[in-house]
């Protein structure tokens, strides 16, 4: 089945073997478009998403109204409506016209049908397995620097954020398409502690009000390694999970100051706001893009309703307590010494 799902053409082909793997992405992009009519309405219909700013101290957060994300941020994931419905990830599953391209011999990106930017991926393992990045945090590594040149990459968590638990994926999207990205080194510079600065490996604890994320940078691929397992570990012994520790990651690379990793830490999926009946209700699950800066508001309502008090209750919510941060932060700081 999945070699009927990896696309072979002579342009494609030739940018892969090159290593040019972004301009491969964008080819595919097209094609898909060409060839899949419901792939080409549904980004058509991000040209008149509705779009607010919100400025905090230093940063902002984009609003982003997309009716074509209700079915994603309204999606149950406790244990018996993931084993009562189909996995659309699974190769069995996938629309006739969707193919795509094999990444680090394991994983197939695939053109994500309910997008949020103008080019959204979804890259899935080729084995069934569940959403649990400890397995495959050298393959984001791998994929991130192959992908550079135009693409940021994406993780939810199983508990926070991940509509398809049941088979490991990443997300990918056009570089600096959330607000984060642009704001990172400020963010650093004016709400980040170092936990570890050396020559090949910086480690940041961030907490800017709204959201408690850390921050590990390398150009060392095995240093970034070794620096995530401990933070894992570290982390679970923290908030005790029942599966993986609770956190969001965003993952770029730049050739010059190599990758760098934002590590969204979390304390619940979703705010009780989500859960609320009647007027009150607002459906908004906030996932990796959302902590990045880009919430989505799948209904109208919404998103004329959102504001600045809104968004800070939303995040800080979701976002891992004061006592568990400060403890993550002062048991790293003597684990990575």
């Amino acid at each position: 089945m999945i070699k009927n799902k990896i696309i072979h053409n002579s342009d494609i082909d030739f940018y892969i073997r090159e290593e040019e793997y972004g301009k491969a992405v964008s080819i595919l992009f097209e094609q898909q478009l060409i060839k899949w009519n419901l792939l080409k309405e549904r980004y058509d219909a991000l040209d008149d998403v509705e779009i607010k700013e919100f400025w905090f101290d230093g940063f902002k957060i984009k609003v982003q109204y997309n009716p074509g994300r209700i079915k994603s941020s309204s999606t149950k994931t406790d244990d018996v409506s993931i084993n009562n419905r189909a996995c659309f990830l699974c190769f069995e599953n996938l629309p006739e016209p969707q193919q795509g391209i094999l990444l680090a011999d394991k994983y197939l990106l695939l053109c994500n049908p309910f997008p949020i930017f103008p080019q959204h991926f979804t890259i899935s393992s080729v084995q069934h397995e569940p959403q649990n990045i400890i397995d495959h945090i050298e393959g984001m590594l791998e994929i991130t620097k192959q992908l550079s040149s135009d693409y940021s990459l994406i993780y939810n968590g199983p508990a926070c954020g991940a509509s398809a638990p049941v088979l490991f994926h990443f997300q990918a999207g056009r570089k600096n398409s959330m607000p984060i990205e642009d704001d990172y080194h400020q963010l650093k510079n004016e709400y980040g502690k170092f936990i570890l600065e050396d020559e090949e490996l910086m480690v940041t604890s961030v907490d800017d009000g709204l959201r408690r994320f850390l921050i590990i940078e390398s150009t060392k691929e095995k240093k970034i390694i070794k620096a995530f397992k401990i933070f894992y570990k570290v982390y679970a012994e923290i908030t005790s999970p029942s599966s993986e520790p609770m956190f969001n990651i965003i993952s770029t690379y730049n050739a010059e100051y190599g990758w760098g990793l934002i590590f969204f830490l979390r304390d619940k999926h979703r705010p009780e706001l989500f859960f609320s009946k009647g007027e009150d209700r607002l459906l908004i699950s906030p996932a990796a893009v959302d902590l990045g800066g880009l919430l989505i508001a799948p209904r109208e309502k919404d998103f004329e309703r959102i504001n600045k008090d809104l968004i800070k209750k939303i995040f800080n919510e979701v976002s891992l307590n004061d006592n568990s941060f400060n403890s993550l932060n002062t048991i790293l700081k003597e684990k990575l010494k």
